[in-house]
């Protein structure tokens, strides 16, 4: 039986406007392993975030397939969660009425998902915070909170798009560290699209590197770092990221 979750299969999209058909990616095809963190990197623009929104079932691809668990993607699945650069959360809810919205959204708001969102609070230093406001979190709070309302439901990948570039730099440290430990500690599958390089490599079992547009794969890089118990910290720290890193930025090839 295989073990990879996630099987993209050649798949490219095109969009029409008014200036004629834009090629956004073609021919992309990679697999992830259950349990796995994969990232996206690839210059503004190439389509990364159209790719998860493929992978996700929200948009249907020019040509290719997406799998997931052995089932073609032709519509979105309760096996995918998505968290996006802002938090979206409510103001006028408590950080309580925001994590349970998907719940109540799928109308399975049963005794045992609210025991398990409460274990969650609880789990992951949310529960004395139960009853605020957003306004009333820190960013790194309104994120854990975010991805908390995101777990609720029990997906079994998340889809990470940009989830920390709205925060300053130090909180987003803070927060990358707080998240690969929810994320791992639960046990799920997380694809990630990130500009940040250094993120991307601190946090990820491979990293994923798309040409422009039209987006096709330049290299795969497996991230390999010999760290007792690994977090996105120490493997900022390690000897091999900065190799990991002048490696990735010359695939890129940013000229400004």
């Amino acid at each position: 039986m295989s073990k990879n979750i996630v099987d993209v299969q050649h798949v490219g999209m095109k969009y029409q406007s008014i200036n004629g058909e834009i090629n956004a990616i073609k021919n992309i095809s990679f697999s992830v392993e259950k349990g796995s963190f994969v990232s996206l990197v690839g210059p503004s623009g190439c389509g990364k975030s159209t790719l998860l929104s493929i992978i996700s079932g929200l948009l249907k691809p020019s040509s290719g397939k997406v799998f997931i668990e052995g089932e073609e993607v032709t519509k979105t699945s309760d096996k995918v969660g998505y968290m996006l650069q802002k938090d979206y959360l409510f103001d006028w809810r408590t950080i309580y009425q925001n994590v349970i919205l998907g719940l109540e959204i799928r109308k399975i708001l049963s005794p045992e998902n609210k025991d398990f969102v409460f274990d969650l609070l609880k789990t992951y230093g949310l529960y004395d915070f139960k009853d605020k406001y957003p306004s009333q979190l820190s960013g790194g709070m309104r994120q854990r909170a975010a991805l908390i309302r995101t777990l609720a439901v029990k997906p079994e990948i998340l889809l990470l798009d940009e989830a920390f570039s709205a925060l300053d730099y130090q909180t987003r440290l803070a927060v990358t560290e707080d998240i690969y430990s929810i994320i791992k500690s639960e046990n799920k599958t997380a694809i990630m699209v990130t500009h940040d390089i250094s993120e991307s490599i601190s946090m990820s079992d491979r990293v994923i590197v798309l040409t422009k547009r039209p987006a096709v794969i330049k290299c795969i890089h497996e991230i390999i770092f010999d760290c007792p118990k690994r977090t996105p910290l120490k493997c900022r720290e390690h000897p091999s990221f900065r190799e990991y890193f002048n490696t990735i930025w010359k695939e890129l090839d940013v000229h400004v």
